[in-house]
This record gives C-alpha cells, sequence and structure tokens, in this order.
C-alpha cells in the first residue's frame, strides 16, 4: 500500500479532493461564468453512507463533506455503482439509463454546467492516482 493513499469516499479523499479543486484554474475560471450546487450521496461503502457536495458560483469552487447550499442537483447511487463508475468499469451514462445513478433536481442546470464536469474530470483524475478502493 502506497503510504500516501486514501481510501476513496474516506475523509482524507474528500480533503484531497477539497485541495485539488481549491487549486484548480480551470475550475476557477469556470466559476466566474457557471453557478450550481450538486450533492453526491454514496450509500452502503466501508465509511457508511458518504455525502459530499461541489459548489461552483460568484468565482468560487468549494469540494467537501456534506450537502450543497444551495443544492441545484442531487446524485444518489450505492457503493458498487460508485466504485465501478470511478474505476471505470462502469460508463456513468449506462449507469443513469440504467437505474443505477438516480439523479433529482434541476437537470437543465446541470447541462448547462457542462464544462464544470469536464474540468472536474481532470481534478479527479489526478486524485485517482492515489485512491484505493477497497
Amino acid at each position: 500500500m502506497n503510504t500516501n493513499a486514501v481510501r476513496y469516499l474516506s475523509l482524507e479523499w474528500i480533503d484531497a479532493l477539497t485541495q485539488a479543486v481549491s487549486s484548480n484554474q480551470a475550475i476557477a475560471l469556470l466559476a466566474c461564468e457557471h453557478n450550481i450546487g450538486i450533492t453526491q450521496t454514496v450509500t452502503g461503502g466501508p465509511e457508511g453512507d458518504v455525502t459530499y457536495h461541489l459548489q461552483v458560483g460568484d468565482g468560487h469552487a468549494t469540494f467537501g463533506a456534506g450537502a450543497a447550499e444551495p443544492e441545484d442537483v442531487r446524485f444518489e447511487q450505492d457503493w458498487e455503482t460508485a466504485t465501478a463508475v470511478a474505476t471505470d468499469k462502469l460508463n456513468a451514462q449506462q449507469a443513469f439509463i440504467t437505474g443505477r445513478i438516480r439523479l433529482y433536481g434541476d437537470q437543465e442546470k446541470l447541462l448547462a454546467n457542462t464544462p464544470v464536469f469536464a474540468a472536474l474530470d481532470a481534478v479527479f483524475g489526478a486524485v485517482r492516482t492515489f485512491t484505493e478502493y477497497r
């Protein structure tokens, strides 16, 4: 085990993403043009149920534990689905279509903020290099 490794969805993993989001210039620039609060809840994992958020707007982007405030969109999924999507064993779009990821809230706002997700994917990719999925 890498001594710098963090377990997926642990507080250390959330902290690593918090730091990565706060220092990412692409997300900071997008936060000047976009505004959305996203909550993600994963149930049944080793840490129990975990809820974290991304809040983007007014030139700021934050990531952290707990629900977004205000919350525009909420995703809910179980541990198996979350780890499969995170490790590219399951396509996220397929998980939506089959109901393994449930979406609540403003779908139009979600679509309007697609560039934020593209930038966030790079941040998740960087943290993924030292994440353990167990």
